[in-house]
């Protein structure tokens, strides 16, 4: 599935409008839509984050953004992470946390990686070097965990 996909690590400035747009669209439509919660999806901190994106034919496949030390937690920080609909269980997701993996390895060496996950996607990030660091809390009507990748 990840041969037809091409990826692309950007800034928000690298962005055009219409891949702006798409990428917007997409996260509204899984984080707002599909999960019925009415919170701020743009949160100021897209700005300050690294992109990566899936495209496939010209639209969003996946999804993500990695923040830097001191912008969410104190540690550097994947979010944002999404997987549309058609793509789902192609294995595309944990090609994904690989290259963000790879990324922040790279950008910030020797710093470990915080997320905060939703509660059901521990086992997901645990294949990926994550260890839930916190208990259950709710953010945004949904229960979500502390990770950390040492």
């Amino acid at each position: 599935m990840s041969n037809s996909i091409d990826w692309q690590w950007c800034v928000l400035d690298d962005l055009t409008a219409v891949q702006l747009y798409k990428v917007c669209a997409a996260r509204e439509a899984v984080f707002v839509v599909e999960q019925e919660c009415a919170y701020q999806e743009l949160d100021g901190m897209d700005f300050r984050a690294d992109h990566l994106i899936g495209w496939s034919q010209g639209e969003v496949a996946a999804y993500l953004r990695v923040l830097g030390p001191g912008t969410r937690f104190k540690e550097p920080s994947i979010g944002r992470v999404l997987t549309s609909t058609e793509f789902r269980g192609s294995g595309l997701g944990n090609v994904m946390i690989e290259q963000a993996v790879r990324h922040i390895e790279m950008r910030y060496p020797g710093q470990p990686t915080r997320l905060g996950a939703q509660a059901h996607l521990q086992r997901f990030y645990g294949a990926h070097g994550f260890v839930t660091v916190s208990g259950i809390y709710i953010e945004d009507d949904i229960p979500h965990v502390e990770m950390l990748r040492s």
